[in-house]
């Protein structure tokens, strides 16, 4: 959920911090106030178009910044990881606007780009009014939503699993069919460099050894001349340490016979000694072990040749060469038996396309029957918000060839008035209109992955017992989502968690927005004037404390 917003120099905003909480948080104040431009800030988080236009006149910098938790989010800390990004249960998301056009993204301290923002900011914020609404105004969403309303995900992902089979064993028969042009010459390369690769007889790990092996046998002389040279200075030249070591030894061993605590020392140069006598001898021993083979050396040389060009030629590591030679022997073998496997493939197509064919029939039924009983209950909730004529349609058109989702494709049609035939509803709803279909979708399909909603122009054109149904309706959909609304009704804004009073401010001849967070006084004198207009009376006092009890006492 969004938990802190902060809009610095945009319009008529100079510094503005919003703290905000679960539940249902309305905005209110008079016309012109700024309220609009709040939501115009949230768009900004969402991806939407930067424009010089919205930063504050003397200002060169616009910044907005959200705040939200994901700790309930797994798969946005999953997508930020991936993309590099740290990653916790808190993600703040930046935008700056500069007069200069650099405009620019920072998600938690890191700069990112606006394709990512595009990507994660629909799954945490929705907008729900005047060309804001993504749901409503993409028809792509209208057939998950149809989905999701008759508890068909389960169908849709089988059909879409079934679909993407099918799709491999197209492309699989595809590639046969390309290869057969060529497949002779196809064979000749393929066999040529599986032939190459087995009489290599290359085993993993083999080319460490070899060079392992050949370091030794080409530094052979070294290895001798230091080996007999360190045994000769321990044991056997003029003035050998072992000697030394003897008659000191010696010397030590007599002492200790007359003084008993240089006992434990005679012991320790003794064993001292015999140490190093162990050695010499493992020197001695190794020294005339290593010899010269200039023949050997030759050999490795060879072998570690033939590993380089071939691995020029197929992988940069033996094991690389050898999975490379798994693969064109599976391939060789396609090729050997294509017309065999071309069969198989095609009776497995014909067979996935029946199955195909029954799951997306069992879908279409489905749907068209849900989009049935969807269209009443939208009809039903919309007749509620104050659009008494209005008619929904989940038009089902069916598909030239199959997608992924299915035979056919969804679009939701909507006529406001008696008589108009129903059209899409991206371009013919208003924006109120589109706020108060988005809420009536949330009666009907309560459960979202979006965890904040914004209503913006839910209430336009309604009023009475009407408003109290939206203001209800808005809270229930809190129950389970936080929402934001921007509202002129008390009878929405007394259904509020959390009321904030946006007001303008004329400051240095300087006009400028702030935002209050009301207290249950407050909030009463703000519903007050919301009745009454600027004078507020004591009847104007006593019936808005009367409304947010009764709200209250609903919830």
């Amino acid at each position: 959920m969004l938990t802190d917003l902060t809009i610095k120099n945009v319009a008529i905003i100079d510094n503005l911090h919003i703290t905000l909480k679960a539940g249902l948080t309305v905005l209110t104040g008079e016309t012109g106030a700024g309220k609009s431009i709040i939501i115009d800030a949230v768009g900004l988080i969402m991806g939407s178009r930067a424009s010089s236009e919205l930063i504050r006149s003397g200002e060169e910098e616009a910044v907005v910044e959200a705040l939200f938790d994901i700790s309930s989010l797994p798969e946005i800390r999953n997508t930020l990881c991936e993309a590099g990004f740290d990653c916790d249960d808190e993600l703040l998301i930046k935008r700056s606007l500069s007069r200069s056009g650099k405009n620019r993204i920072f998600i938690n301290g890191s700069m990112a780009t606006l394709t990512l923002l595009s990507e994660i900011a629909p799954r945490l914020i929705n907008i729900y009014g005047q060309h804001d609404s993504q749901t409503l105004l993409k028809p792509d969403n209208h057939l998950r939503l149809l989905d999701s309303f008759a508890a068909l995900d389960k169908q849709r992902l089988e059909f879409s699993r079934a679909f993407g089979r099918l799709s491999e064993l197209q492309e699989r028969i595809t590639a046969l069919d390309s290869a057969e042009r060529d497949a002779e010459r196809r064979l000749d390369i393929l066999t040529y460099q599986s032939e190459e690769i087995a009489k290599a007889e290359l085993k993993s790990g083999e080319e460490e050894e070899l060079e392992e092996r050949r370091q030794l046998l080409a530094s052979s002389e070294k290895l001798g001349c230091a080996t007999a040279e360190a045994y000769d200075r321990l044991y056997d030249g003029d003035g050998a340490i072992l000697g030394q070591l003897r008659r000191i030894t010696g010397s030590v061993t007599e002492l200790a016979a007359i003084d008993h605590s240089l006992g434990e020392l005679a012991g320790s140069l003794e064993n001292a000694y015999l140490q190093l006598e162990d050695s010499a001898i493992t020197l001695r021993d190794y020294s005339s072990r290593i010899e010269s083979d200039p023949a050997a050396l030759q050999q490795l040389e060879d072998r570690l040749d033939l590993i380089g060009r071939l691995k020029k030629k197929y992988a940069p590591t033996v094991t690389g060469i050898l999975e490379y030679k798994s693969g064109i022997d599976l391939e060789l073998e396609l090729l050997l038996n294509r017309e065999q496997s071309r069969h198989d493939l095609k009776a497995e197509l014909e067979q996935l396309r029946g199955e195909l064919k029954q799951l997306g029939k069992k879908l279409t039924a489905d749907r068209a029957e849900a989009a049935v009983r969807l269209e009443k209950a939208l009809e039903r909730e919309a007749h509620q918000l104050a659009m008494k004529g209005a008619v929904i349609k989940a038009a089902l058109d069916p598909l030239q060839e199959p997608r992924s989702n299915g035979f056919e494709k969804v679009e939701f049609l909507f006529s406001p008035n008696p008589g108009e035939p129903p059209r899409p509803m991206a371009k013919i709803a208003s924006g109120g209109e589109l706020s108060r279909l988005m809420l009536a979708i949330k009666q009907v399909l309560p459960d979202s992955d979006v965890p904040t909603l914004v209503f913006d122009e839910v209430d336009t054109g309604i009023g009475g017992a009407t408003s109290e149904l939206v203001g209800k309706k808005l809270q229930n959909v809190a129950t389970r989502q936080q929402a934001l609304c921007i509202t002129h009704l008390p009878q929405v804004a007394v259904c509020a968690n959390q009321q904030l009073r946006v007001e303008k401010l004329i400051e240095g001849g300087r006009t400028s927005t702030r935002i209050v967070e009301l207290d249950q006084i407050g909030r009463t004198a703000e519903i007050a004037r919301m009745l009454a207009g600027a004078t507020i009376t004591e009847s104007a006092l006593a019936h808005a404390a009367e409304m947010l009890a009764s709200a209250h006492a609903v919830r």
